[in-house]
């Protein structure tokens, strides 16, 4: 098996994404009710704070921090992806591989972290996270998309309900989708 290098800072902010394994699937906006179940299961076991997020038809990006002391940012997607597949109808094809691990053929089996490193890295990932609707065709204007962290930053007055609308420029932020 292999031995990926993962970096443990405890209590580090991290950026994520996560993908369905079928990336025309809609499942992750088609049952957000269960997604966010999920979350919040998991978070009840093992809190961490959601910065910012954004919840895509196929994929999801959250920027999230730890608390002090603790590194294991991949027990809670573990139990959050496996929360919300134990709780879809079996409908996805299986691969051999996936069938003879008893594992389900929802989510791709890994997911992309990066420790932020600093504000001007933490600022630039909510402005990835914000945007990413926009990047994917899913609307015009950032504050169209529902399924976002943005709307919290517009209610709390970090960013203005106009942000990013023409795609000519990102303000940079800080920050319940």
């Amino acid at each position: 098996m292999t031995n990926y290098r993962r970096d443990h800072t405890p209590g580090a902010t991290w950026f994520f994404t996560l993908n369905l394994a079928d990336r025309n699937s809609r499942l992750l906006t088609e049952h957000l009710d269960l997604l966010r179940f999920s979350f919040r299961e998991c978070m009840k076991r093992h809190p961490w704070r959601i910065d910012a997020i954004v919840i895509l038809p196929d994929h999801l990006h959250a920027l999230c921090s730890l608390p002090a002391g603790d590194s294991n940012y991949a027990l809670r997607w573990r139990q959050i992806k496996s929360s919300f597949s134990r709780a879809m109808p079996a409908s996805e094809s299986l691969s051999a591989s996936r069938r003879n691990k008893g594992e389900r053929g929802i989510w791709q089996r890994r997911f992309w972290e990066h420790r932020i490193r600093d504000d001007d890295d933490f600022a630039r990932h909510v402005d990835y996270i914000h945007h990413n609707p926009r990047k994917h065709g899913h609307v015009a204007r950032v504050v169209d998309w529902p399924w976002s962290s943005f709307h919290r930053y517009v209610k709390e007055g970090i960013l203005p309900a106009d942000w990013a609308g023409d795609g000519d420029e990102l303000d940079h932020g800080a920050g319940e989708w």
